[in-house]
């Protein structure tokens, strides 16, 4: 058989081989202690399950509009005034299976040979994957760890040619946990004036967590890109419901009609019940939402500790989502290497911070969506596991 040279061009995510291999270890009667897997480790809070389920017995089984029933929009309409401000109307939102849908359809509408599409690096891997797929030319937005892993505008701005066809930008952001500073959206907001052919999908993803006092910034914000600004959001990572696989986008107007069509193609439309459950999370208590986020903000603080106690290894403070980024450099070992060790001699799963690009080099990603007692066993077996190989 032969199939088409662009799957060649595709990659994956490794934190899901990583779970995998860890899991396969587990089945074998080993102790593996996960902090790879990017997935609150809280269970869907009781009122949306219920909500879930009343809608099977209410009898929605069927399918619903390809953009998602008009409730859910309404209600994701209403969030983003509360939260954001901003005022959409519910046909620009799509409710999609998942935020990586949204990026997908993003990069297949402005990616073709010729073009170039920026992300940042190290960063979500299937943006860079996306791009390769649909023929576009990446071109890395690098994130520096002295800034806390934010960019620097003028940088972007720089990079920006006549082939420049969207800019992907993520905050807070995977892996790293930064979070981009508002003078930097400030500048990168007043330098695209400049470039009017220019998209933007912003990942927000985890607009949620943020922390240390600091309010989330989103690019929907600014009214001068708004007619051209694509906005990424679910309720996987906020609401435990990675397994729901719902996710919604804003899209400029003139945009709706191909992502729309995009649906009816790829997925017809996102289960019902999970419409359901999802209009519940966003208008019913967010008292879940809260505790899980003060939980992880307390599991922050440890991680980070306990990283910066290990030698070799240089930690700065995450200011969002649930990932702690820190440099291996000192430790004498490559990422990818230091990754495999941990999982097969300390029963640690962590991912390779080249699994985020080539600038992830040396560095490794922990998620804290885990114990607090079993991230202070975890980083108990990787100073005992990197001492016995000095």
């Amino acid at each position: 058989m032969q199939i088409a040279e662009r799957f060649s061009r595709l990659g994956t995510e490794t934190a899901f081989d990583v779970l995998a291999r860890a899991g396969a270890l587990a089945a074998q009667g080993r102790d593996i202690i996960n902090l790879g897997i990017g997935q609150p480790d809280f269970p869907t809070p009781d009122n949306i399950v219920e909500a879930g389920r009343k809608a099977l017995a209410d009898g929605h089984h069927g399918y619903t509009p390809a953009n998602g029933i008009a409730p859910l929009r309404e209600a994701v309409a209403a969030d983003i005034l509360e939260r954001r401000g901003v005022e959409v109307h519910p046909d620009r939102i799509v409710v999609v299976p998942g935020g990586k849908v949204t990026m997908f359809f993003a990069i297949l509408m402005f990616g073709e040979p010729g073009a170039e599409i920026m992300y940042p690096n190290p960063g979500f891997p299937i943006y860079e994957s996306v791009i390769r797929f649909a023929g576009a030319k990446p071109v890395a937005i690098p994130l520096h760890e002295e800034s806390g892993f934010s960019f620097a505008a003028d940088e972007v701005l720089e990079k920006i040619t006549p082939a420049t066809r969207l800019i992907i930008v993520n905050s807070p952001a995977n892996p790293t946990g930064g979070v981009v500073a508002k003078a930097e959206l400030d500048r990168l907001a007043a330098g695209l004036e400049a470039h009017p052919q220019v998209a933007v999908l912003s990942d927000e993803i985890y607009s949620r967590m943020v922390y240390d006092g600091l309010d989330h910034v989103s690019l929907l914000g600014y009214e001068s890109i708004r007619d051209r600004l694509i906005l990424l959001d679910g309720w996987s990572k906020t609401y435990a419901m990675t397994g729901w696989r719902i996710g919604y986008a804003v899209w400029p107007e003139p945009l709706v009609e191909h992502a729309t069509r995009l649906a009816i193609n790829d997925h017809s439309c996102v289960n019902a019940a999970t419409q359901h459950a999802a209009i519940e999370a966003l208008t019913g208590p967010q008292d879940a939402v809260e505790r899980m986020v003060a939980a992880f903000d307390e599991r922050r603080q440890v991680i980070v500790d306990e990283l910066n106690a290990i030698p070799g290894f240089r930690c700065a403070r995450p200011l969002g989502a649930f990932y702690a980024f820190p440099n291996i450099t000192g430790t004498g070992h490559g990422a990818q290497a230091l990754q495999d060790r941990l999982l097969n001699e300390a029963g640690v799963a962590v991912v390779a911070g080249t699994s985020f690009g080539a600038l992830g080099e040396g560095y490794i990603r922990f998620s804290y969506a885990s114990s607090t007692d079993s991230i202070r066993e975890a980083m108990r077996r990787i100073r005992g596991c990197l001492a016995a190989a000095a």
